[in-house]
């Protein structure tokens, strides 16, 4: 099958069988819960009335069609009475079609068309960026495109997966030549990740200084003065705007729980290194952890260090990113159990993630192998949660613990738990910590591509004939 033919094929399918869970419901009282309803109400007030002042739609109660019992308050209002919620507005600009169109529905099926976009961006990416093998790069991707968390954010109304997508968009241009369209692309996909949420500014700011690096070391001193000016521009533009319209420096001015200030975000008194059991436990815990839902996330410890080992050209370019991402959700994070399907607080840097074990998988057979395994894993866990969704059997953000999935109650047992710390927690997090060692010292120690002879081509290091296969 032809690229192109491949990419509209993953991208429709993904975004059909994201679109499989708009009918389950986030809670009983509710079809959308926790941020959900801000977003929408935002976007329907974008849609009307050319505003972010939801405190009309509130009084009119519409927020009923998607929320049926009483919806909490965020907002704080102004003494005019104007409301505007405490959430950065491009996604409310981005489903304010959508959601004139179809309302509630329409709005999710928006978020399973980009699901669909990422999926078919990221393959691109790894076949054309990294010279990942085709049929490689398409169990890869859909392993983890049509399992969670990437596939729960494909209809839940949050700007975690558009902000997958800027970065990929800005992986893909760190990648590439990094000419002026690069450039542009690169600049527009940085300068969104803010305006769809602060918390998203330490990844940008990573990306910009990966690109300003990469035009700056090839003597390319206009644009990368041109870049760096249009970021600073657009950095200029989002703090006037923010205090103009939220009356502070962040959305959070205008949140009525942040009564202790915008930083108070982070919490009230953080205990910074109690938060340092997250940098494994995002990944590892029972019920929050990305592997708790999708083992096959497993597979990026082998695949950094692969890289790591390897360090072929710009591989910093995934490493880096990540990291910034990662360290977020670790200590800036209010938490990493929340009101919300797991694994949220790391869905924009998850495409690094991706293209690090797709590039991992080409180059190594096991990989390969255990990606296939994680694809039917992956999506049979989410298959199984959304039918029992469709069952009204559970939610997808008060009970999903409760799922019947026999492999999810087994996987469970050997998890960490980190919401009730207890001498397990540490022995399960220790024990899993032996083994990713372990694991990873046996892989390395497999022959590698011989490198002699190869036409490198970025990132990739394709070979343009008789490549040696490892394994």
């Amino acid at each position: 099958m032809g690229l192109r033919r491949l990419l509209v094929v993953v991208g429709v399918g993904v975004a059909a069988w994201c679109a499989l869970a708009i009918p389950v419901r986030a809670t009983y009282g509710a079809r959308v819960t926790a941020d959900e309803p801000q977003y929408l109400l935002s976007a329907l007030s974008l849609a009307e009335d050319l505003d972010l002042d939801i405190s009309d739609e509130r009084a009119e109660e519409r927020f009923r069609p998607f929320h049926e019992v009483d919806l909490p308050v965020q907002e704080l209002p102004n003494e005019d009475g104007r409301a505007v919620s405490p959430h950065d507005p491009l996604l409310p600009v981005v489903l304010a079609v959508p959601i004139a169109i179809g309302g509630w529905v329409g709005a999710k099926v928006a978020m399973a068309v980009m699901a669909g976009g990422l999926a078919a961006a990221l393959l691109w990416v790894a076949i054309r960026r990294f010279a990942v093998d085709q049929r490689v790069a398409t169990v890869v991707v859909l392993a983890f495109a049509a399992a969670s968390p990437l596939a729960m954010y494909g209809t839940q109304v949050y700007p975690e997966l558009p902000a997958a997508l800027a970065v990929t968009a800005a992986l893909a241009a760190l990648t590439g030549p990094l000419r002026r369209g690069g450039v542009v692309l690169l600049g527009v996909a940085v300068a969104a990740l803010p305006w769809l949420s602060v918390k998203y500014t330490p990844v940008a700011a990573v990306l910009a200084l990966l690109g300003l690096a990469a035009v700056w070391r090839r003597g390319d001193r206009r644009t990368g003065l041109a870049l760096a000016g249009g970021l600073a521009v657009t950095g200029v533009a989002y703090l006037l705007v923010h205090q103009l319209v939220y009356g502070g420096w962040t959305v959070y001015a205008s949140g009525d729980h942040f009564v202790g200030g915008e930083l108070t975000v982070m919490g009230h008194d953080p205990d910074y290194l109690g938060r340092t059991r997250r940098l494994v436990g995002l990944m590892l815990d029972r019920a929050f952890g990305l592997a708790a839902w999708q083992p096959g996330w497993l597979l990026l410890v082998p695949g950094l260090a692969l890289l790591a080992r390897r360090r072929p050209p710009q591989w910093l370019v995934l490493v880096l990113p990540l990291a910034a991402g990662w360290a977020t959700a670790t200590w800036v994070a209010l938490t990493m159990h929340g009101w919300w399907w797991p694994g949220r607080q790391l869905v924009h840097v998850l495409p690094a993630a991706v293209l690090a074990m797709a590039w991992a998988a080409d180059r190594l057979k096991l990989v390969r192998r255990l990606a296939a395994a994680a694809l039917v894993v992956g999506a049979a866990t989410y298959a199984f949660l959304v039918v029992e969704g469709w069952r009204r059997d559970l939610t997808l953000v008060v009970d999903f613990e409760q799922t019947a999935n026999p492999l999810y109650r087994a996987w469970r047992a050997v998890l960490p738990d980190y919401r009730n710390v207890t001498a397990a927690t540490w022995v399960l997090q220790a024990a899993w910590l032996a083994v990713g060692v372990l694991f990873v010292i046996h892989l390395l120690k497999e022959r590698q591509p011989d490198e002699t002879g190869e036409a490198r081509a970025g990132l990739g290091d394709r070979p343009v004939r008789g490549r040696v296969r490892v394994g």
